[in-house]
């Protein structure tokens, strides 16, 4: 028998500590379990990238193969003439990089605007953009095509760019961290001694909403990344494909019974989500449980 003993008000605190244990160990196998299942997809895929087509038809293992120079040699020969798998990833690397570093700046601009300063239709304008929240892409894609062949900005980049800088969840995100985060003590202090706006905003401001900004960045940028819908209404010219765009030509036919290269292919695209990942996921938790607390 476990032992036993009373406190004050006569709990048995020998079991109720055996109790706390248990509850523990059960969640850590639970999230060891489910670490385990979430990377399980991505290591099979960067396995089979290493084995040949007859392998992966014939079996499912977890052990690396010797195959993947082949499958890559293989790649690169054919991507010269249909597409460059590497130029494209230049695009998206470009594209991505760049709607990522608008869409954050200009969200935290706003959310910074909605906290801080006292306006009679903030609350109206706060109601506004969660409200566009609730409008799917596809209900304004016409317009957005139509109004990209006005501009002759159609098989460009800047259509691809420039409607990150409106992001309504990167706002509602940014200003629920502010609130909790920010004490508009400092902003006032930082009147005083004479900054400017912009001066508060970008050297007092913007450091402390960092752990948000870096969370909200591997957000945005994996949506950039893996964004397939609209680069292939607004993409013509072969130089100026995508990424995702590129995957898919990978399960045409041409590709069918290569899936070994396919896989490789696939590696190759989800290898620079998983760099941004590792540099940024530090500030994950911070970031999503500060963003959650409000004063």
């Amino acid at each position: 028998m476990a032992a036993t003993t009373l406190n004050a008000k006569g709990e048995k605190v020998g079991n109720y500590s055996a109790g706390i244990a248990v509850q523990k160990t059960f969640i850590h196998i639970l999230c060891v379990f489910l670490s385990i299942l979430s990377i399980l997809p991505f290591w099979i895929m960067i396995v089979n990238a290493t084995r040949s087509s007859a392998e992966i038809q014939n079996s499912l293992t977890l052990i690396p193969s010797d195959q993947f120079a082949h499958n890559l040699e293989i790649l690169l020969k054919n991507s010269q003439g249909s597409f460059d798998i590497f130029k494209s990833m230049l695009n998206s690397l470009i594209i991505s990089t760049s709607s990522t570093v608008l869409g954050l700046y200009s969200s935290c601009l706003a959310a910074y605007a909605l906290v801080v300063y006292r306006f009679k239709l903030r609350s109206a304008m706060y109601t506004f953009i969660v409200a566009i929240m609730m409008i799917p892409t596809q209900v304004s894609t016409v317009g957005f095509i139509n109004l990209m062949y006005s501009f002759n900005m159609i098989d460009t980049f800047w259509p691809l760019i420039l409607p990150a800088i409106a992001a309504p969840a990167t706002v509602f995100f940014m200003r629920q961290y502010i609130q909790g985060a920010l004490p508009l003590e400092i902003v006032e202090a930082s009147r005083i001694d004479g900054c400017t706006e912009f001066g508060t905003f970008n050297k007092i401001a913007l450091p402390i909403m960092l752990p948000a900004v870096a969370t909200q960045g591997i957000f945005a940028f994996v949506t950039s990344w893996n964004n397939m819908y609209m680069p292939s209404l607004i993409i013509n010219s072969i130089d100026k494909k995508t990424l995702p765009i590129v995957v898919q030509n990978l399960s045409s036919n041409r590709y069918q019974t290569e899936y070994g290269v396919v896989y490789c292919g696939l590696t190759l695209t989800v290898l620079p989500m998983l760099i941004v990942y590792i540099f940024l996921s530090k500030y994950i938790i911070e970031g999503v449980a500060l963003g959650s607390v409000k004063e």
